[in-house]
């Protein structure tokens, strides 16, 4: 009803790339304007605001989302170079500034349905790495479950079953980050054939892992 621009703003964490990934699609799909606002903070902050709160989350919780989260990478994804990142704990007017520059340039430059394959495949290989390494960690987390069980049936001690969950899970976090560094190779394997599973490898030598530390308490 107006000549006002109009702005959608998702207030998220979007801690992958991959999701914001989606968002940006849309935008492509209906040739609208596309940015991001990436508020960077300390992790000790994280856990002190939170701790304010009526309702706090589990430290834990800020622990996890530290590690998850993916940063924007303006040289890497071309998708992502209408970017801002911004120090949470020291706003400024000239961070208004930068982001009413920012808001501004997105709509002159609307995103064009017609962008180039290699922009398409760099965020496919995106997706394709979220949803390995998310399907290898619920694998993962099933194998040490079971792995617990089974211990527990062999009469492993109590005051045991703490250190073989704690070497568990410790083994599984390298794993995962393994994974997530050789994603660049497992990400061409991935697209080039759609049956091909990556994340198999890892999940079977995680098993023979598993194997040999339970090993040593039976």
């Amino acid at each position: 009803a107006t000549s006002r621009p109009l702005y959608l703003i998702l207030d998220d964490n979007f801690y992958y790339q991959s999701m914001r990934y989606e968002v940006y699609q849309l935008a492509r799909k209906y040739s609208l304007s596309f940015c991001q606002l990436f508020l960077e903070c300390p992790l000790e902050d994280c856990l002190q605001r939170n701790r304010l709160r009526s309702h706090p989350l589990p430290d834990q919780t800020i622990y996890l989302m530290a590690r998850k989260i993916e940063m924007p990478d303006l040289k890497k994804n071309a998708w992502e170079r209408n970017s801002l990142i911004l120090k949470s704990f020291d706003c400024t007017s000239e961070d208004n500034e930068q982001i009413i520059s920012l808001l501004a340039t997105a709509l002159e430059n609307p995103v064009k349905q017609n962008e180039e394959n290699t922009e398409q495949k760099e965020a496919d290989r995106a997706i394709c790495a979220a949803s390995t390494v998310h399907r290898a960690d619920q694998a993962c987390r099933r194998i040490i479950s079971q792995t617990m069980k089974d211990a527990k049936e062999k009469n492993v001690l109590p005051s045991e079953m703490k250190s073989l969950a704690e070497e568990l899970n410790k083994l599984k976090v390298e794993f995962l980050e393994d994974l997530r560094q050789g994603n660049d190779l497992k990400n061409e394997i991935c697209l080039q054939n759609q049956y091909s599973d990556p994340a198999t490898s890892l999940i079977s030598s995680f098993q023979d892992e598993a194997d040999n530390v339970v090993n040593k308490y039976i």
